[in-house]
């Protein structure tokens, strides 16, 4: 395996180093969105691009004129880089992130890391293994409003939390046929949107063990046949942690909401209550309020440039380090949630 520019850089003593070195893997709409963020942050270069679509590719390559357009994945790790970036469809994640790990990559995923938690545990066991960082895009945490909910639960401003609901209605579905394919996405809006929600809710309570799930999953509006038959459009789960706390979790495609998105975050606890919800059916406006009794405070309204931020906080990582966060080991708990809801 070739060093990296940072190694290098390290062992002739240059500090500081130069800017990471990225490969991208998908640079479809959400791939140069997270490319252009990294990119515009002018704190990392672009080294190689993979994207079998030849027009997203040039259009990648307008954005970093100096990177490489390579044919294939093992092309890709060999090009340098000192981390990848992946936005593939879902069940290539976690064999990418493993390769990636294996070749001395740091890796920021889009989400699921797995489609199954055996899946996931295997990825990240091998970024332990390989003593890599691995971060995987749940932007949702970067939200300026959940920022500051999360502040107030910490310092106790809210007491107790007993109850919240995530909701997530989308009035489309993806326009990419992979996502219909169960082989390739795992799953419907459940894995899709459903996995920013129930991370949000175990965020929310520390991680705290899940006791129960229940669930109901739709197809078209009749009960789901599972996910190796089909993708579900609608998913409805209760669960209770091991305090006795509730969480109730809701998401679809295709929902008759009457507007292009409904997208709500709801807390409540012996001392108060918070709420987040998008404006207009926006996907990227979010406006989030604390209430005590009768009274409310807005904490955050719109504009708030959300979206880029979870991949420049594992840039900011990286640039710090490349060795194996164990924060990403609470992804486990996500994936198991997920698996007890389409078994439900």
């Amino acid at each position: 395996m070739s060093e990296t520019r940072a190694q290098l850089s390290e062992q002739q003593g240059l500090f500081p180093a130069p800017n990471p070195r990225l490969a991208f893997v998908g640079v479809g709409w959400i791939g140069f969105h997270r490319m252009k963020a990294l990119v515009d942050s002018g704190q990392a270069d672009v080294c190689a691009i993979l994207e079998p679509q030849a027009e997203l590719a040039e259009r990648a390559q307008r954005l970093a004129p100096d990177a490489a357009v390579v044919s294939d994945f093992n092309e890709l790790l060999a090009n340098g880089a000192d981390g990848v970036v992946i936005a593939t469809p879902s069940a290539m994640h976690s064999e990418q992130a493993i390769a990636a790990a294996e070749n001395g990559l740091a890796v920021f995923c889009q989400k699921p890391l797995g489609i199954h938690t055996r899946e996931t545990a295997r990825a990240i066991n091998a970024a332990r293994t390989a003593n890599r960082l691995l971060h995987i895009d749940l932007c949702y945490r970067f939200l300026e409003g959940v920022t500051k909910i999360r502040r107030l639960i910490h310092n106790g401003e809210l007491g107790e939390i007993y109850s919240a609901d995530f909701v997530f209605h989308n009035a489309y579905g993806p326009d990419k046929a992979w996502f219909y394919d169960p082989r390739l996405s795992g799953g419907g809006c459940l894995i899709d949107l459903g996995i920013h929600l129930v991370d949000l809710a175990l965020w929310f309570f520390d991680f705290q063990r899940v006791a129960q799930v229940s669930a109901s999953l739709f197809a078209h509006g009749r009960p789901f046949a599972g996910r190796n038959v089909e993708v579900e459009d609608f998913a409805d789960a209760r669960l209770r942690f091991e305090s006795g706390a509730v969480a109730r979790v809701s998401c679809s495609w295709r929902a008759h909401a009457g507007r292009d998105a409904l997208i709500e975050f709801s807390l409540y606890g012996t001392k108060g209550g918070v709420a987040l919800r998008n404006v207009n059916g926006s996907f990227y406006d979010f406006v989030s309020e604390h209430y005590t009794g009768t009274s409310h405070r807005v904490l955050s309204t719109p504009p708030d440039d959300w979206g880029g931020r979870a991949a420049m906080n594992w840039l900011t990582r990286l640039r710090e380090s490349n060795d194996f966060d164990p924060a990403i080991e609470n992804l486990n708990a996500v994936a198991s949630v997920l698996d007890r809801i389409y078994a439900s």
